[in-house]
């Protein structure tokens, strides 16, 4: 089939930079933003979406749908847009995009196949669209060839087979290893700040690791705004971890540091609004601020 018109639920920081990439390369990009804020309705109309009155005239519309959403929104958005496939008579192929785990994707794809739909597992690697490396697809399902659509053009799409649930796995698994190993670096400077040996700390890493500690100093800043976004992602993980048969408990703690992030002052900013002169030591010390005592361990 021919993807002339993609539909993207819902334009996000991501949603929005991938519809942004499929605008400028040639693609009829549209919404629905029912319930949705002035802002993202700005967002969506800067990125060049083609905003639709009605869900049931998106699907109308739409050669595909693509669900780019927090991830704890993922399963409920599917069962509006089943119910709504089977109002309008219409079933364009969905791809869900969302960092699930293998689990919660099968559950998905199960919602739009009892609608008569066609679904494609799809996990999303690295930044939105627009920096410097392009932003990776990894699709896997038996529908998964319609992505190819989007390949070379603004985006990466790398097959994964068909199976549902491996894209998922491939995205739970890059974003174990990349926000968790942040969570870690964040948990463990503030635990240096409340235990009274920042100062030595922050002196021996940059000598010692100097790599490790620029990493922290890119990435720990930025976190509080990101923090919200990232703690359904970490359930996720856990589930994904504990039904792989290894500990969850690396992630079930990153949910918990980024759920302390969350209530500090510096989850007010977005990415692009992160202060760039508070730095790293600022924005541990803080956060070691909002810390609330625990139970003593046995």
């Amino acid at each position: 089939m021919t993807i002339n018109t993609v539909a993207i639920l819902s334009p996000g920081e991501m949603g929005a930079a991938v519809g942004r990439a499929l605008h400028q390369h040639g693609f009829d990009v549209v919404t629905w933003l029912g319930g949705r804020s002035g802002a993202t309705r700005e967002r969506a109309k800067t990125a060049g979406f083609r905003e639709i009155a009605t869900l049931e005239a998106l699907l109308g519309d739409a050669d595909i749908v693509l669900s780019i959403l927090p991830p704890e929104l993922a399963p409920a958005t599917a069962e509006t847009v089943a119910a709504a496939m089977k109002r309008a008579g219409r079933r364009p192929p969905y791809a869900d995009c969302n960092a699930v785990s293998p689990e919660t994707v099968r559950r998905i794809g199960a919602t739009i196949r009892a609608a008569g739909g066609v679904f494609i597992d799809a996990g999303i690697v690295g930044n939105p669209p627009g920096k410097a490396k392009p932003t990776r697809f990894f699709v896997s399902g038996e529908a998964a060839g319609l992505m190819d659509a989007f390949d070379g053009k603004g985006l990466d799409v790398r097959q994964s087979g068909p199976e549902i649930g491996r894209a998922s796995a491939i995205k739970i698994c890059y974003a174990a290893i990349t926000k968790g190993t942040s969570a870690l670096h964040a948990a463990v400077l503030i635990a240096a700040e409340r235990l009274g040996i920042a100062d030595e700390l922050h002196v021996e890493l940059p000598y010692s690791v100097p790599d490790l500690y620029k990493r922290m100093e890119t990435m720990v800043p930025a976190l509080p705004a990101v923090a919200g976004r990232y703690i359904g992602e970490m359930k996720e993980i856990a589930r994904t971890m504990d039904s792989a048969g290894v500990t969850p408990n690396f992630h079930v703690g990153a949910t918990e540091l980024y759920q302390l992030l969350e209530t500090t002052p510096f989850a007010s900013e977005r990415r692009d609004t992160v202060d760039p002169n508070r730095g790293l030591r600022r924005t541990v010390k803080v956060a070691a601020e909002y810390v609330k005592a625990r139970p003593a361990a046995e």
